[in-house]
């Protein structure tokens, strides 16, 4: 019985009209019948207002509430003699209340239940003994403490696997429903679930700064934000008290009954149309966090469904964000080789944070090279870094930054999909290392869906070459490029993209800005950065570019459901309406139909919950890409400034 005293103190206005109405009910068959009428009436009067309070206060702020309806049905229901309608009409808005609260819940389901898994303890080793293991909170947990996760235990935090090896199960953190086989040495994600058999592993990350609790975060904010949406309700809440009034005063007139009166505005009640929005919503946003796509506020939905244009960060988005060292080309005269070039270039990055630095440095590491030490190392925000090695001044980066160290450079020819770092040695020019990135496979698939959805324009913002970025942007068909730019010059241009709304897509540190200035920002977040995910709207938990077009599919469907679902309500109350004008309908009868419709509004709204079909995601990749490395399988590390 713990569930009925919590709904007792949760909705009190439907406990006590429920109690009223058992004791009426048992009043009508003892000698106290006469005071029935007035115990039901005094009631709901009183509830009335209280509800008319309420609206007042609505309207002297300027909002035209639904309420009125319900206020004007019930007094007009008890003037009548109809009271046992008018405690229906108050049941029905109490429990309104309560259906929607019960809707909203079962929205969530998918939401909650991120929350609901995560874990609080971890079970330290104590001196690297692991016959020695203390239990402690996951908040305690410091980066290096070596943990043993047993068969079936949630990953408390973001770790390095030192057994050999372990199977996990990722699919609440990337939607891949089978295992996943992990090695020494890779990364091993909180949130994941450990396989059967029991594994130790190394913290890389305190609790709050790893994956799980980053989704978690995202998490708490969508479900406790509000569907800006629900104001359509507010837009017909005017022309339908209206045509409910004239409805009632038709019937009224003609029939000479004010009794009609009542029985049609019973059945004019508003609660479909105040309940429709908001459960359509939180399904919606629910199914989105099932396809690994986190909405943190509800209203975006609608912004998605009405986008017109979607801009593009290039690394890390369009393309995989890991690019390979294919070419290493030395200026002639200088005197540098190809394996001192490129040890010159790796051992300067070391000390920059940009996405580049980790692919020369790998290049470096696969030849044998050697890594020089800095005496001094600086990185220059969106240009490249410059470092003293071995008492030689290198600078690297933009052409144009080594331009301004050096004088001048040789441009190097780029093939599709390259990119070129270059190198300034002592004040000369010393050369360049080109890198091809990868274009992501579904890239070209998820622009065409996006036109299907009614995108009309796309483009291309980076911090790249232009060569480079209209190579890239040809092959997938995006006509509008924006190259060499800096984090201020992507915010000036997104504020000034038409036609609106603008939706954002990018990864790293330098999005954040425009992601937060856009219409709708989305950010890449199973590897992008903790700055881009939160200043976006929309964050990306799977490495997949297609969910960019999951997510306005999904915006487009539960804005048409939330329309369908307030629609459904209308026709209904209208054709009730009609009815009891021509005295075929009870007010008692009438109100409890009412309830009818109600629940006919929620399981409408609810199918937004449902995948739904649609032709415009034909040939968009849907399944999971779940990360094979240590590398693909880290989240949430800030990258670099773009250069």
């Amino acid at each position: 019985m713990r569930w009925f005293g919590q709904a007792v103190r949760h909705y009190p206005v439907v406990a006590i009209t429920l109690a009223i109405g058992a004791v009426s009910l048992v009043l009508t068959q003892t000698d106290a019948a006469a005071a029935v009428p007035w115990i039901v009436s005094v009631y709901t009067l009183a509830v009335a207002a209280r509800a008319g309070w309420s609206m007042v206060r609505s309207l002297l702020s300027g909002q035209i509430g639904l309420d009125l309806l319900a206020v004007t049905a019930i007094i007009a229901t008890v003037a009548v003699g109809e009271y046992w309608a008018s405690l229906v009409i108050v049941l029905m808005l109490s429990g309104g209340e309560a259906l929607e609260d019960y809707a909203a819940g079962r929205a969530k389901r998918e939401l909650n239940a991120l929350l609901e898994r995560v874990p609080q303890q971890a079970h330290l080793i104590v001196d690297g003994d692991e016959t020695r293991v203390r239990d402690i909170l996951v908040g305690d947990v410091e980066p290096d403490d070596e943990l043993l996760i047993r068969p079936s235990e949630i990953v408390p935090v973001d770790c390095e696997l030192v057994s050999a090896e372990a199977t996990v199960d990722e699919s609440s953190l990337t939607g891949e429903s089978l295992p996943v086989e992990r090695h020494q040495g890779e990364l091993l994600l909180s949130g994941s679930v450990n396989g059967s058999s029991a594994i130790r592993v190394r913290a890389a990350a305190s609790a709050a700064d790893s994956q799980y609790q980053r989704i978690i975060d995202l998490v708490r904010e969508a479900s406790e934000s509000k569907a800006p949406i629900v104001r359509l309700a507010d837009r017909y809440a005017l022309p339908f008290t209206l045509v409910a009034y004239a409805i009632a005063g038709v019937a009224w007139l003609v029939s000479g009954d004010p009794v009609r009166f009542a029985e049609v505005l019973v059945v004019a009640t508003p609660c479909p149309l105040l309940i429709a929005a908001p459960v359509a919503f939180m399904a919606g946003m629910s199914r989105a966090a099932k396809a690994g796509v986190v909405v943190k506020n509800a209203g975006t939905l609608e912004r998605l469904a009405r986008a017109r244009t979607v801009a593009f960060d290039k690394t890390g988005t369009l393309t995989h964000g890991q690019p390979e060292v294919v070419s290493i080309l030395p200026a002639p005269g200088t005197g540098i080789g190809d394996a001192e070039l490129l040890r010159l270039v790796a051992s300067a990055e070391q000390y920059s944070s940009h996405v580049l630095a980790e692919s020369l440095m790998r290049a470096a590491n696969e030849r044998g090279l050697t890594l020089i030490a800095a005496e001094s190392a600086s990185e220059v925000a969106t240009n490249g870094v410059a470092a003293v090695l071995d008492g030689r001044r290198v600078v690297i980066g933009k052409p144009r930054f080594v331009a301004e160290n050096t004088g001048s450079f040789d441009p190097v020819e780029l093939g599709a999909g390259e990119l070129a770092v270059y190198v300034g040695v002592d004040g000369r020019y010393a050369g360049a290392v080109v890198l091809r990135d990868r274009l992501r496979h579904e890239a070209h698939d998820t622009l065409d869906a996006l036109t299907r959805f009614g995108v009309a324009e796309t483009l291309m913002l980076t911090g790249d070459t232009e060569a480079t970025a209209r190579q890239i942007a040809a092959q997938i068909g995006i006509t509008e490029v924006a190259a060499d730019l800096l984090p201020e010059d992507k915010v000036r241009i997104v504020k000034g993209a038409t036609p609106k709304p603008v939706v954002m897509v990018g990864d790293g540190v330098n999005d954040a800005p425009v992601l937060a200035v856009s219409d709708v920002g989305i950010a890449m977040g199973a590897r992008g950065s903790t700055a881009a995910s939160e200043s976006a709207d929309v964050v990306v938990l799977i490495d997949d570019l297609s969910r960019v077009a999951t997510a306005v599919a999904i915006g487009h469907r539960t804005v048409a459901i939330a329309l369908q679902s307030i629609w459904i309500g209308i026709a209904l109350s209208v054709v009730l309406m009609v009815v009891a004008a021509f005295g075929l309908l009870p007010a008692i009868v009438g109100a409890t139909l009412q309830e009818v419709i109600d629940l006919v509004t929620i399981v409408a709204a609810l199918r937004a919950l449902a995948p739904g079909r649609d032709r415009r995601l034909a040939g968009v990749s849907q399944g999971a890409a779940p990360a094979t490395t240590r590398d693909q399988a880290r989240s949430g590390v800030d990258q670099a400034l773009e250069r």
